[in-house]
């Protein structure tokens, strides 16, 4: 998948000439929802790979978690590439609201703690932040 260019190809399409209006937004659509299920990827792999060290080095597991823990680390990293930006730093800095909110929802799914208000506002402030970097207007 060839890197895109921060929403341009979203706004134009592929023929700007040719595409309708429904085309584009169709378009536009399908892209931020690819986008968004490699940052849910990415996000379940990177919070998966980091719980088995914490359960080896915290929770006295065996070393064989590492195992786990070090294939759901690679598949973190490849998904994070496959994300719809053209420039690392902007996809990472995205990525980041998505953590945020994926380690809010493992910490009541996986560790039975159900999150605060204040969980629950930090985690939706930090995804309109990840919306805004990933998806801000910018020149084309």
């Amino acid at each position: 998948m060839a890197p895109a260019d921060d929403g341009y190809k979203c706004r134009l399409a592929s023929n700007p000439a040719r595409s309708s209006v429904s085309v584009r937004s169709r378009l536009c659509y399908e892209r931020r929802m690819t986008t968004a299920a490699w940052y849910i990827v990415a996000a379940l792999c990177e919070i998966t790979g980091c719980f088995a060290f914490w359960a080896w080095l915290r929770l006295d597991r065996t070393a064989l978690w590492l195992v786990p823990g070090l294939v759901a680390l690679a598949v973190f990293a490849t998904a994070l590439t496959r994300v719809d930006s053209a420039f690392a730093g902007r996809a990472f800095a995205a990525y980041g609201g998505v953590y945020i909110a994926a380690s809010v929802a493992w910490l009541w799914a996986v560790e039975g703690s159900p999150p605060d208000r204040w969980d629950v506002v930090g985690s939706a402030v930090a995804l309109a932040g990840a919306a805004i970097i990933l998806w801000g207007p910018r020149p084309a």
